[in-house]
């Protein structure tokens, strides 16, 4: 059985979504952005996320990307996760979950912004 797949715009993520995230990209967004064409034909990028539910894909530019860790005070100013959140983070999920981009179909993703699945 495969797994529901998501988009959804970084602001409608939840907390506990968020952190996780965090311990996989304690580096920041930017450089693991993927491109790919959404249901209505239109060029996007996201960060490619998986959990043991779902794969999603989290809707944002690469300038947000940026300006999201900028913003985000759990990580310094070199744009790293800080040791502090990602002990305690890292106590909370287990992080053995691997994601590959490649295995996304396009065509089998389901887009909060198009009556997509939404879990608000």
């Amino acid at each position: 059985m495969s797994k529901p797949r998501v988009i959804k715009n970084y602001e409608k993520v939840d907390e506990a979504l968020l952190e996780q995230i965090k311990l996989k990209y304690p580096e920041g967004f930017a450089s693991h952005l993927i491109r790919f064409t959404d249901v209505n034909g239109r060029l996007s990028s996201a960060l490619p996320f998986e959990t043991e539910e779902k794969y999603y894909l989290i809707r944002m530019t690469k300038s947000e990307a940026v300006e999201i860790i900028a913003d985000d005070d759990d990580y310094d100013e070199d744009g790293n996760l800080l040791d502090e959140v990602r002990e305690e983070y890292a106590g909370k999920y287990d992080d053995d979950d691997d994601f590959d981009a490649a295995d996304i179909d396009p065509d089998e993703i389901a887009d909060d912004d198009v009556g997509g699945e939404d879990e608000d």
